[in-house]
């Protein structure tokens, strides 16, 4: 087992299965009814921070390499290009079961309140 304490978690590399860079994670979405991480939010693309998206990942969705402190997500630049993302002015309704489902079904794992 391994736990780890958020601001370790802040600013993590993720990774995906080939090695190529997709972002960071700048943030972690809890659940306080039932105390669990729901979503990593992943930022990605743009340039020291400008012109970069944001997406809410399931964190089922991730795996945790504590060797190379970094997280794996296996998807591709050019997926998750296209996924379902948001600027940091505008953040979701991370409440809303209906956008949560999509979410979770987007990257293909099932939602953490099931």
């Amino acid at each position: 087992m391994t736990i780890l304490s958020s601001s370790t978690i802040a600013g993590d590399e993720v990774v995906n299965r080939q090695g190529e860079n997709l972002g960071e994670i700048k943030d972690l979405m809890i659940d306080t009814d039932t105390g669990r991480v729901a979503y990593a939010v992943l930022e990605f693309g743009g340039f020291l921070g400008m012109g970069s998206k944001l997406f809410a990942v399931p964190i089922t969705a991730m795996q945790v390499d504590t060797e190379s402190h970094n997280f794996i997500f296996d998807q591709s630049k050019e997926a998750l290009k296209n996924a379902p993302g948001f600027d940091k002015d505008h953040w979701p309704d991370f409440t809303d079961r209906e956008w949560g489902s999509s979410v979770h079904a987007h990257y293909g794992v099932r939602p953490y309140w099931e």
